[in-house]
């Protein structure tokens, strides 16, 4: 069963982390070059998770998968089934929960980026496309390699936002740090340890291969 919550941990963490990027890109663009008063809002708005608690955040997002809601209404009338209480759930969960941490690093990466190499693209007659894949991504290669790596990271350990719009059912919901919980609830200190070592460790090394990458990045740009 440790097994099963392990891979489904890895497959949430996964979809999340690809999403967030495709999410957070063109947000964190946005950003950078979005020259209003309100952006202290949009920023606050995105950090949210960041200070509000897993619970209240989960909550919200439970009544927003409602079938009475115009989302989970439109959910279950597409599939047949309620995003509550399912894989699709706590991903859209994951996703909301983690966008700051793969806006943030792209954010800042976009806006210090020297805007005279891409009019130097501009006098190629580039388009902006070509702009952002042959000079945007290769010099904030590390900004996205960090986002990915702190969505990761960040999805890894989730609780209180899965265990509110997801539950506790195995094989769909049922991630680490809930089998987790069901093993100290239960008394299964053995498993328990188990599970929190393995989730350290691999904490442990995700992280210190990304300050690695970052290092050799500034090294190299040096």
């Amino acid at each position: 069963m440790d097994w099963q919550s392990i891979q489904l941990t890895l497959k949430l963490a996964f979809l999340s982390s690809v999403v967030l990027i495709v999410i957070a890109t063109p947000l964190a663009w946005w950003l950078a070059r979005w020259q209003h008063p309100l952006r202290p809002v949009v920023h606050a708005v995105i950090a949210l998770p960041l200070v509000l608690p897993p619970t209240v955040l989960g909550f919200y997002l439970l009544v927003a998968f409602s079938p009475n809601t115009a989302l989970g209404g439109f959910y279950v009338s597409a599939t047949g089934s309620t995003l509550a209480f399912s894989f699709t759930g706590i991903l859209i969960g994951s996703l909301v929960y983690s966008l700051p941490f793969a806006v943030q690093p792209l954010y800042n990466a976009f806006e210090h980026l020297d805007k005279r190499f891409i009019d130097v693209a501009r006098t190629f007659h580039m388009t902006r496309w070509q702009q952002f894949r042959h000079v945007v991504l290769p010099l904030t290669k590390s900004a996205f390699v960090t986002a990915a790596g702190l969505s990761f990271a960040h999805t890894l350990g989730e609780f209180g936002v899965v265990l509110m719009i997801g539950g506790n059912i195995p094989g769909e919901t049922k991630v680490v740090s809930i089998a987790l919980f069901d093993h100290v609830e239960s008394l299964q200190y053995a498993d328990a340890h188990r599970l929190a070592l393995l989730l350290l460790i691999f904490s442990l090394v995700l992280l210190s291969l990304l300050y690695r990458f970052n290092r050799r990045q500034v090294l190299k740009w040096n």
